[in-house]
């Protein structure tokens, strides 16, 4: 199989995600419309299906040889494997999506080696989208280089001076959902981490770039699935930040592990690998999410 062409998987990509945005302003999705796959907080839309159906007839015309792992037509077993694979969710932040919040975004991205090499995330509703190729560094709307403050200050007053992202999640109960309560107050409380403010805006692929772009410190997350993550996570690495695992010590995380904890560039580093430390100590438990 020849090497992909990554400028031209990254501009049928970009023309994809405009597509798609264009089937997500024109549809008008509803808590009454929409329906629900493990439980009423995991929300699917007719427009999510449709996304996904276009992407993946156009890719598969395009690159026959390519795999492709989507969000709505995913089944238990599947996994992340070592060839290109087209990792795609038509759209992320569905909850957001029928409540008419324009917190959404659609997620594109190719994989080589498990390892994301060109991504992409688009948010129609306003116009920002999020680009990265392995080794080119990443931009917004192709112009603008992230991070956006050229020169973003160092991370060493810790978490006392960040903000940080979360997500509740669609798992509402047991374990994995006590860990993240009980971290969120540890994240929040005087005494302890004394964050800034915590934020959960509802879409995974956002947060990843909002952390690469400099507007959030950190997103500390679990139970999300490798595509929520993998171009944000590739346009978070272009930018100078820094994955390690939501799960205390683990530096060297997978791209479908569903652990992720995600810090900005800084001037060199500083603080980067100190700040998550700091938040490991406030982890209360840990997390058993399945693959």
């Amino acid at each position: 199989m020849a090497k992909p062409n990554l400028q031209q998987v990254h501009d049928d990509l970009r023309e994809l995600a405009y597509e798609a945005g264009h089937m997500m302003r024109a549809a008008n999705p509803s808590t009454v419309t929409s329906g629900s796959k493990k439980n009423s907080v995991d929300l699917v839309t007719e427009t999510d299906q449709a996304v996904e159906r276009m992407v993946s007839k156009r890719l598969r015309s395009r690159y026959p040889d390519y795999d492709f792992l989507g969000e709505e037509t995913y089944q238990p077993g599947m996994k992340l494997g070592t060839g290109p694979t087209f990792v795609v969710d038509p759209v992320d932040g569905t909850v957001n999506f029928v409540h008419g919040n324009p917190y959404v975004s659609i997620s594109l991205a190719l994989c080589v080696d498990k390892r994301p090499v060109v991504g992409i995330v688009y948010n129609p509703f306003t116009d920002m989208l999020y680009s990265a190729i392995k080794g080119r560094g990443s931009y917004l709307n192709g112009k603008t280089r992230l991070p956006l403050r050229p020169n973003p200050p160092p991370l060493t007053a810790g978490l006392c001076q960040a903000l940080v992202a979360v997500e509740w999640g669609s798992d509402r109960s047991g374990n994995n959902w006590d860990v993240k309560l009980k971290t969120f107050r540890n994240l929040g409380e005087q005494g302890k981490g004394m964050v800034h403010s915590l934020r959960s805006l509802g879409s995974a692929a956002l947060n990843f770039c909002a952390v690469a772009a400099g507007s959030f410190d950190i997103y500390w997350e679990a139970g999300c699935w490798v595509w929520d993550v993998a171009a944000g996570w590739l346009i978070l690495e272009e930018a100078g930040g820094l994955v390690a695992d939501s799960n205390p010590g683990g530096w060297s995380p997978t791209l479908d592990g569903r652990r992720y904890l995600a810090v900005r560039a800084c001037e060199g580093g500083r603080g980067q690998k100190e700040i998550v430390k700091e938040l490991w100590t406030l982890v209360e438990g840990r997390f058993d999410y399945d693959g």
